[in-house]
């Protein structure tokens, strides 16, 4: 926990952008990296249905449910108590508006969630003001939606012709419209992430998609260096947690073969009386 730390508010994300002030965010899975980010200053924190990947180990982001989504919340929020975050709705949590809504008060009631996002933009217009309606902030995400990975053939690019950076520009502003606070920006040309920094008043953060955007956004796994399963063009490695672990454990297995672990400074004491005492049962049983 860092107490010196002011939480920002969603107010504060607006004031930001209209002060040009960068804000800073990563995505983080669990208590253990939260803490983490929480201690380095890192203002905003992400609870993404990515940990579906990697921390599960799926192909994609589509397995996550909500009930995990609910678990991995309140793990945040208990490494990062002074850090706002936002939580992922996972794919099929938001099909319709009843259904979005009833899943959207789960996360922030049971999850303790401040903030939800969803994917997708015109076509998710009422879903979105729905959720805003409710009472719940929520945020989109346009450019690649990982929740449309199966339509795209993989998880590629977006917004490479200019009729396909109009639609998506188009989604940001129906996204704004709907009533919600932000938006993700991901995986677009740079001149698509400042175009649609440009049409929209609310707040958005960029992963992949340039410095246009008033936030940027890596995912933590891939910015320490703890995931390798593949690395995205746009994820900056900033550490190599993956090679200090693998040798960590490496250098204890060697030592537990050998014999030279547990040494005597990693094991417990007891007193000399109470162990002559013991030897001398021992002998006797």
């Amino acid at each position: 926990m860092n107490e010196d730390k002011k939480k920002l508010t969603v107010p504060d994300l607006i004031q930001r952008k209209k002060d040009q002030q960068r804000v800073v965010m990563v995505a983080a899975p669990d208590f253990l990296m939260a803490q983490w980010a929480e201690r380095a200053g890192i203002d905003f924190i992400g609870i993404g249905d990515s940990l579906g990947m990697t921390l599960y180990g799926h192909p994609t982001t589509l397995p996550m449910t909500v009930d995990m989504m609910i678990e991995h919340t309140k793990a945040v929020r208990r490494g990062a108590p002074n850090t706002l975050t936002v939580t992922a709705m996972p794919f099929g949590s938001y099909p319709t508006p009843d259904v979005a809504v009833h899943n959207a008060l789960r996360l922030m009631k049971e999850g303790e969630a401040e903030i939800v996002k969803m994917q997708g933009g015109r076509e998710k217009f009422e879903i979105i003001k729905a959720i805003a309606d409710s009472g719940v902030p929520v945020m989109s995400h346009v450019g690649m939606c990982p929740h449309f990975v199966n339509s795209y053939g993989g998880f590629k690019l977006q917004g490479k012709t200019a009729q396909d950076a109009l639609t998506i520009i188009d989604n940001a502003k129906a996204i704004q419209e709907a009533g919600a606070i932000g938006m993700e920006v991901e995986a677009v040309p740079p001149q698509v992430g400042q175009a649609v920094e440009d049409a929209v008043d609310i707040f958005t953060f960029s992963i992949g998609a340039g410095g246009a955007s008033c936030g940027q956004l890596l995912n933590g796994a891939d910015l320490i260096g703890s995931f390798d399963s593949f690395k995205p063009k746009f994820a900056k490695r900033y550490g190599n947690v993956r090679e200090v672990a693998i040798k960590a454990f490496s250098d204890y297995a060697d030592e537990v073969r050998s014999g030279s672990f547990p040494d005597e400074d990693h094991a417990y004491k007891m007193n000399q009386a109470e162990a002559s005492k013991l030897e001398e049962a021992l002998k006797t049983n």
